[in-house]
């Protein structure tokens, strides 16, 4: 059974009355999170606190170490008891990971350092826990999750991906089985039996798609019924065949927090049904045909930003060609509907870039991690248009059946925490958005990574071409070498010119997910030339050979900018891990997407100017890089706050998720 009492304790939270626990929305104004977010970022002196907190788990550790396998278990059972009337205070965390610790070190064989203790003790304390690459997330989370799992409470270790989730889960799993905890994974195309299992383990672990998802699918099932309601009709033996797929909404602790909680927040995550297409698949092929023989700038105008409209020239020419077809097409309002659609299938966005086709069919690439999201369409007939001109058939309309945004969704937990390597640039928006202060982490170890001059050349060919001679150069002595691109396309061009110049090397983009834990073990040989989409950005662990080690280490060779200066940090941060040597550079171009659709344009002329062959740079291309990012960070930032201002106006309209969840 849930036992929620360690999570509440100190605490005054709404609750709903929903079939499970989970916090009210908030009802916050603006002026409110901005003022909170302001106290949390002045400095906090808590050093002595801190000192004494790992003092005191120091102090335990010798009595752990002497006791026996079920004294730790029982002392840790009587622990989780005093939280549940006192709560995670420092005291009590430092007996409990003093247990915690000494049971990692029998199973795992890995003793946590002070500072994965500090980051546990965050984690409990509703804190985001920025923690340098490389530094032990993974095995810092097991503190709060056994620690919170012992009250009884329903954890959940929410990853960016199911191969994440899956490895995290079977790391762990020795350290789990030894304290008494049930853990559960939640994979892709799992079904519902298997699911519901899994969410009633002690520690499940599921990725943040799926685990938004099987809560929609309750809201779908469940309706307006309440918790009090639920409980009374399995007592009277009436309760529903099927119950809840999850059993609350107790404690999250989210990996890679800034990836899932901004990154990916711009978009709502949205159930629907598929319902026959009432367009002919000619007006589809038709809209596409007519896109792709219109001239830019004179029919129609792209944008920097993937907006793309039709001049008066375009309107008329297309009025003029469609006359023929009749039907919706001599509608002013379809017929531009139609063309803004086909336009932008066609003009913005680029197989192997935003989607790729597997299956037959389109299948969409997520660019901030490479991954493919098999279950995600576009939405408003885009779609359609896009699988019109790839030749795909053409799947039906999608009709919403529930949706919410993660910003709302992560809201409702009763005790939400993260972590990541790179927080510091979004702390504000985090605490404002979530109520997440960020808590800096110092490293174990002092970093011995190094940053390499910036190569920049004039245009794709010499990038790729500077690419792959750096990377062959490094190879050749004994270094391993990974190289980050931005897309599918990109990573396969590359892997075409190694190929004319017989090297070898390993690609890992989305067509190869599916043995990314075999190529991510390899990475770290000597020689080996590794090309990675965003898929090795996060989460992945290269583990060195000695021989690579003794040569300086892991190289990462950057090939372009990302709109966020942290996505960048994370490719880095695969090298010079725990203290190991390890060197990074970008060579990019100066025509690459940053640039082109967020650098202002005289900036970037003056970029080309400068920039005739090739050039190196440590600062001043630096410098112009934060800014040019900054003006993209902007960009997106009001897409996120634009999407929670849509997603509570739907709420109002449609009476979402019932009186219950408001």
């Amino acid at each position: 059974m849930s036992d929620v009492r360690a999570l509440l304790a100190g605490r005054a939270l709404r609750l709903g009355d929903g079939p499970y626990l989970e916090r009210l929305d908030a009802k916050r104004s603006p002026w409110e999170d901005r003022l909170r977010a302001w106290l949390d970022s002045l400095p906090r002196f808590d050093g002595p606190r801190v000192r004494r907190f790992l003092d005191a788990t120091a102090a335990r550790e010798d009595a752990a170490r002497a006791s026996a396998d079920v004294q730790l278990r029982d002392a840790l059972r009587e622990i989780a008891q005093r939280m549940h009337r006192q709560g995670f205070n420092d005291r009590l965390l430092a007996e409990a990971f003093a247990l915690i610790r000494e049971a990692s070190r029998r199973t795992l064989g890995m003793r946590h350092h002070d500072v994965q203790l500090l980051a546990g003790r965050a984690l409990l304390q509703g804190r985001l826990a920025e923690m340098s690459t490389g530094e032990g997330k993974t095995l810092a989370a097991t503190l709060a999750t056994c620690a919170a799992a012992a009250t009884g409470a329903a954890v959940h270790v929410v990853t960016v991906n199911d191969y994440l989730a899956e490895r995290d889960a079977q790391h762990n799993r020795a350290l789990f089985d030894f304290l008494g905890l049930s853990a559960g994974v939640v994979l892709q195309d799992m079904p519902v039996p298997d699911r519901r299992k899994a969410y009633a383990c002690d520690i499940t672990y599921v990725s943040n798609k799926e685990l938004t998802f099987d809560y929609l699918k309750d809201c779908i099932a469940l309706g307006e019924i309440s918790l009090t309601q639920q409980r009374l009709r399995q007592f009277a033996g009436s309760m529903r065949s099927e119950p809840p797929i999850l059993r609350g909404l107790h404690f999250a602790i989210i990996d890679e927090a800034d990836s899932v909680l901004i990154d990916e927040a711009s978009t709502p995550l949205i159930i629907s049904e598929t319902l026959p297409d009432d367009l002919a698949p000619a007006i589809y092929a038709q809209s596409v045909a007519l896109a792709q023989a219109l001239q830019a700038d004179v029919d129609y105008i792209k944008g920097a930003r993937r907006d793309i409209w039709l001049t008066e020239r375009g309107k008329q020419r297309v009025r003029e060609i469609t006359a023929e077809h009749g039907g919706l097409w001599r509608s002013p309002l379809w017929r531009d509907e139609f063309m803004q659609k086909a336009l932008s299938a066609v003009h913005c966005f680029a197989r192997d870039q935003h989607y790729i086709l597997a299956e037959g069919k389109v299948q969409i690439v997520d660019e901030s991690t490479g991954r493919v999201m098999p279950d995600r369409t576009w939405e408003r007939g885009l779609h359609q248009m896009i699988e019109s001109k790839e030749g795909c058939d053409i799947t039906g309309q999608r009709r919403t059946l529930a949706q919410i945004t993660y910003q709302r969704f992560f809201g409702r937990y009763l005790l939400l925490s993260g972590m990541t390597g790179t927080a510091q640039e979004v702390a504000t928006e985090v605490k404002q958005t979530y109520g997440l202060p960020v808590t800096r982490i110092p490293t174990h170890k002092p970093s011995r990574r190094k940053r390499l001059a910036d190569r920049i050349c004039a245009d794709s060919a010499k990038r790729w071409r500077e690419v792959a001679r750096r990377a062959m150069e490094l190879a050749a002595q004994g270094r391993a070498v990974l190289v980050g691109t931005r897309s599918v396309e990109a990573s396969e061009t590359l892997g075409r010119l190694f190929d004319h110049e017989g090297v070898a090397h390993i690609l890992l983009n989305a067509r190869q997910d599916k043995s990314e834990a075999d190529i991510v073990a390899e990475a770290g040989q000597p020689g080996r030339i590794t090309v990675a989409t965003n898929m090795a950005g996060r989460g992945t662990d290269i583990k060195l050979a000695a021989q690579v080690e003794a040569h300086g280490g892991l190289h990462v060779i950057l090939t372009e900018f990302h709109e966020s200066a942290r996505v960048d940090r994370q490719l880095f941060g695969r090298c010079a891990r725990q203290g190991d040597p390890g060197t990074t550079e970008a060579i990019i171009s100066v025509d690459d997407e940053l640039f082109l659709r967020f650098a202002p344009p005289a900036s970037r002329r003056l970029l080309a100017w400068l920039v005739r062959d090739m050039r190196h740079s440590e600062r001043w291309f630096r410098r112009w890089v934060t800014y040019v990012q900054d003006r993209a960070e902007r960009h997106y930032r009001k897409q996120r706050v634009e999407t929670m201002r849509r997603d509570a106006g739907w709420v109002r309209a449609l009476g979402f998720v019932g009186k219950t969840r408001k």
